[in-house]
């Protein structure tokens, strides 16, 4: 529930805090079930593709497998970090265990391009030596993972717009589905024609749809790890809507930053020569702020006169 507090210092200095869920980036919602079910599906679809890749001495199969097992790895890590960010905080963890979200987005991207980089060097050695594949086989594990794959997507689907860490885990499955599609397609041309070279060239095409799929994802784990301002937020609309409001004669040390996955944060100095405008202003500005771009804690610092010296006002200091 939204609150506010107000403090009052020696030299007529005036703080609004409130914080609630942001208006872009919803509270997190608890997908604890999802991971669960996700992570036990892919698990069993792992060991039974592998198995099938090395029975059939199929790469696509193998190098699929291989990026099922990073997604597992990567459900762990989002679960994990899910879970903490809803830790309360401490003495020392003042935010608690929030921004866990962010390193876990970002530790899912670095990880998914590493475990590129392994199959694409294994599919260029493939493809410069191919071997026989069983076309039959490889079409029926990859249908499999079409299901498996499909239905864990689904199950972080209603997430993956308001959470960059539920948004990694939709991406990875989504992706897997559609290149277990692919490798369906690979094992009928295979039957077909006998076109070995096929299967590590579907190998290669994994790869880079993994690629696509996780750049934004680094992207945007990267900034958000960084402290930029979350995208969808406008800055310059942020300082804007802060200059205009009555009283406001001047406007510094905005500072707009991802404290998680989900929420955002604000601090900002007001400088109001007729005096604190009370509570019932800050409440306002606030909620507009929930409201308008999606920032739900919200610290507001009042400065009565203009000559107040702050040595945060200069733009280029921190």
């Amino acid at each position: 529930m939204a609150h506010s507090h107000h403090h009052g210092h020696d030299r007529g200095e005036h703080h609004g805090h409130r914080h609630g869920a942001g208006g872009h980036f919803h509270a997190p919602q608890r997908f604890g079930r999802a991971f669960a079910v996700g992570i036990g599906l892919n698990v069993a679809f792992v060991l039974v593709e592998a198995g099938f890749g090395l029975a059939t001495n199929s790469m696509a199969l193998l190098a699929d497998a291989g990026h099922n097992l990073s997604d597992v790895l990567g459900l762990v890590v989002a679960w994990v970090a899910s879970v903490l960010s809803k830790r309360p905080p401490s003495g020392r963890y003042t935010y608690g265990f929030k921004g866990s979200s962010i390193l876990a987005a970002l530790f899912n991207a670095v990880f998914l391009l590493l475990a590129v980089g392994a199959i694409a060097w294994e599919a260029i050695l493939r493809l410069l030596d191919p071997a026989p594949v069983a076309g039959g086989t490889v079409m029926a594990v990859a249908a499999i993972g079409i299901a498996v794959n499909g239905f864990t997507a689904w199950l972080f689907a209603s997430g993956r717009e308001g959470d960059l860490n539920i948004r990694g885990a939709f991406l990875h499955m989504a992706a897997d589905a559609a290149v277990s599609a692919g490798v369906v397609i690979a094992g009928l041309v295979i039957l077909v024609t006998g076109a070995l070279w096929l299967d590590p060239l579907v190998s290669l095409v994994i790869a880079g749809v993994i690629v696509w799929g996780t750049w934004g994802l680094l992207r945007d784990s990267l900034a958000m790890s960084l402290g930029a301002v979350p995208r969808g937020i406008r800055a310059d609309a942020v300082r804007g809507f802060l200059a205009r409001q009555p009283g406001v004669a001047a406007l510094y040390d905005l500072h707009i930053w991802p404290m998680s996955t989900t929420e955002v944060a604000l601090t900002a100095h007001l400088v109001m020569p007729g005096g604190h405008p009370g509570d019932a202003f800050q409440m306002r500005v606030a909620d507009e702020l929930r409201r308008r771009h999606g920032i739900g804690h919200v610290t507001l610092q009042v400065e009565i006169s203009p000559e107040t010296a702050c040595a945060l006002e200069p733009e280029h200091v921190v």
